[in-house]
């Protein structure tokens, strides 16, 4: 009796003992957020999240479908191991939005074992004040080695019929309006939603791409989206809009798998920031957080540039990439073009170089950057050959090397481009002799694009494949000390501050589609809730000349912005890399609006979101790294909106000249988008100010300390 008494007893204790292993806690530093993790009946890993103590994500599945018959690691866990540990840490970013970065987190390391296969797999939780990071870790074991996966289960399960703002699933592209809407709105929306001629493929119609936007009925914000994406490839989400429930999607490889996996490995992380306060999001540097430190042990000839370019002018088809029309006489590596008949609309050539190099030495740029000044543009245009670029050859009436003695002679550094055109073996093949050249002749920086389908064909720009390219290609300029802006790659995740020399990416809707058509006029209220939580973008700002069919008549686009917006965006959209991407002959015109672009820097000690609300408006203060002066951005959405601006970010005590850049009472974005006003008044941090805001407008401010 004593025996079967005490085996019940141990019994009973065991299943305690179970119950409690299966279900743990975290708690984040200040206690706003509460995760829990805990296996099904089944074994099914699962979490789930808490805000404030009400539920943000209900209870979602974790695991992996693998390829090829093999179990999937889905469910049929037990919890075999269970760590927690707190992180707190402050770091400094070579360059950023803030001078340091506090990085600290609870976290949970919870490892399971599969019984059936004796497979062992971890999933780190890491829980900060501004929301929860986790990914899984597969470590070295006996069973389970080389795997592939089929498709991988992360669910984010919501709450409600939340408003998203979201851009349609894509393999291919970024480069997409934001829609909003209710989640359960998306399925009827997405056929409109998807812009004309673009790639998108294989998506339910409910595929979204990350960073996804919403806010709850409650007024809480939340970002969905990943960090540290390396060796893996991008996620998408699809949802069951019948549940709520998003499921992550994997883009997949020419032959359909959505990863090729060797233990010891782990996936990058998935991110959930959220806040009750929408500047809380903006202010998040928890992507940045979830990467590896700075990789690059002597980073000094990292910098933040801005620039100028020959660029606006091709983008709106009154200039030209290609030097001749006559692409079937032109051969790769050719120099003489002696059979070639120029087209007499070649931009790149030297003597227009030159006009741009003055002028930027004249306003205390640091840059040009020259598109189109190598062979090969009109064999790509008539073929898209996969071969035509060697990043090497100039074209006749490009001189590189006296372009290089003038930039010198004037300060100024020319920045190289190397349009891959998608071809990126062939990219690969030339890199190092590309990088070199640039290294002999002072380029330290590259604007990479990756227009048109990804060579060899069936692979797709956000594959595992085309991101180990990518990763390739950075850590590459890094050896020759270049720094890489890249377009048409993957939507970064945080990356830079382990690769600081990605100063800049494109990966979305950016300037050049308003001489494509137009963006819409808030599409620049809802880009730093979206694309810019994994890092900066190069937009391309600082239009003056909404009527595109100025610089050519055929060209019957419009700039959906106003000036005053255009010049906010230097402070709203952060990017250590900005280009005034206008022509010089139009900031020629508005010289009083062009000071603020001359004016405003690219690298800050601190930054205060004072007001945000996605898709509406956002306001901006930042400090410049090398001085007192502080700076002011205001972007508007699509209604006219008064903003009371209080300057208690000013250090007390002090006076400053502040000089605003507003729109004029009759601005708006269609209508009347030059009408701008300047006007200069002394504030201290106790002076309040009154602006209003043109639909598609806003407002800069320069504030020197006197």
């Amino acid at each position: 009796m004593k025996s079967l008494l005490k085996s019940n007893y141990i019994l009973y204790f065991l299943l305690i003992l179970t119950s409690w292993a299966s279900a743990q806690g975290l708690k984040s530093p200040n206690g706003n957020f509460e995760m829990a993790f805990e296996l099904l009946k089944d074994g099914t890993p699962t979490y789930q999240l808490e805000y404030k103590g009400k539920e943000l994500i209900k209870t979602s599945k974790l695991g992996f479908a693998l390829k090829d018959n093999t179990k999937s690691l889905l469910d049929g866990f037990t919890v075999v191991d269970s760590k927690t540990a707190t992180f707190n840490e402050t770091w400094v970013p070579v360059w950023g939005e803030v001078a340091e970065i506090r990085n600290h987190y609870n976290e949970l390391a919870v490892t399971l074992e599969q019984k059936e296969t004796e497979r062992i797999m971890t999933i780190r939780f890491r829980l900060f004040d501004d929301g929860l990071g986790f990914r899984y870790e597969f470590p070295q074991q006996k069973n389970l080695v080389y795997f592939v996966i089929k498709e991988e289960r992360t669910e984010f399960a919501m709450t409600g019929d939340h408003t998203a703002f979201w851009i349609p699933g894509d393999y291919d592209t970024q480069e997409y309006d934001y829609t909003e809407s209710r989640l359960t709105e998306i399925r009827g929306l997405f056929d409109s939603a998807v812009t004309p001629n673009a790639s998108q493929q294989q998506f339910s119609k409910t595929g979204v791409q990350t960073s996804l936007m919403m806010k709850t009925e409650n007024g809480v914000y939340i970002n969905l989206h990943e960090a540290a994406l390396v060796n893996y490839a991008c996620m998408h989400l699809n949802l069951d809009d019948e549940n709520l429930v998003f499921t992550s999607w994997l883009t997949p490889d020419a032959v359909g798998d959505k990863g090729q996996m060797q233990a010891p490995r782990h996936t990058p992380w998935r991110t959930i920031i959220a806040s009750d306060d929408a500047r809380d999001i903006l202010a998040s540097k928890m992507s940045y957080n979830l990467n590896e430190p700075n990789k690059i042990e002597d980073s000094s000839w990292i910098h933040p540039v801005k620039y100028i370019g020959i660029w606006w002018e091709m983008i709106t088809g009154s200039g030209s990439w290609a030097y001749t029309n006559d692409f079937p006489s032109v051969q790769l590596g050719k120099t003489d073009y002696t059979s070639a008949t120029p087209n007499g609309n070649h931009s790149a050539n030297t003597k227009h170089v030159k006009d741009y190099i003055d002028f930027a030495s004249e306003n205390d740029f640091d840059a040009v950057l020259v598109e189109g000044w190598n062979v090969g543009w009109e064999d790509w245009f008539g073929h898209h050959k996969d071969d035509v670029f060697d990043f090497l050859t100039p074209y006749p009436d490009f001189d590189v090397e006296v372009l290089r003695d003038y930039a010198k002679e004037k300060n100024i550094k020319l920045v190289m481009h190397h349009e891959t055109s998608g071809a990126v073996r062939n990219y690969e093949r030339h890199m190092d002799k590309a990088y070199g050249f640039m290294a002999e002749n002072g380029y330290d920086a590259v604007k990479s694009g990756y227009v048109g389908d990804i060579l060899p064909k069936g692979q797709n720009h956000y594959n595992q494949w085309a991101v180990n390219h990518y990763q390739y290609a950075l850590e590459k300029a890094a050896e020759y000390k270049i720094m890489v802006n890249a377009h048409e790659a993957v939507r970064p995740t945080g990356l830079a501050r382990t690769w600081p020399n990605l100063i800049g990416n494109e990966s979305a809707r950016g300037t050049e589609y308003q001489a494509f058509g137009g963006s819409k006029p808030n599409h620049v209220t809802v880009l730093p809730f979206t694309r810019l939580i994994g890092g900066p973008m190069d937009y391309t700002p600082g239009i003056f000349e909404m009527d595109v069919s100025k610089l050519n008549p055929n060209n019957k686009s419009h700039v959906n912005s106003t000036l005053a917006n255009q010049l906010a965006l230097y402070v709203t959209l952060y990017s250590p890399l900005q280009m005034a991407a206008d022509v010089i002959e139009n900031y020629k015109r508005f010289p009083d609006a062009f000071q603020f672009i001359k004016d405003v820097p690219v690298d800050w000690q601190e930054s205060h979101y004072l007001e945000a609300e996605p898709g509406k408006f956002i306001t901006v203060a930042r400090q410049d790294k090398q001085s007192n002066d502080w700076f002011v951005g205001n972007v508007n959405g699509t209604s006219e909106r008064t903003t009371s601006l209080k300057l208690d970010f000013l250090e007390k005590g002090k006076k400053y000249r502040a000089t605003i850049y507003s729109d004029g009472p009759d601005a708006h974005f269609k209508t009347n988008p030059q009408s701008y006003k300047i006007q200069s008044k002394t504030v201290t941090s106790k002076s309040k100010l009154k602006l209003t805001s043109a639909p598609g407008g806003g407002f800069a401010i320069s504030i020197t300390e006197l």
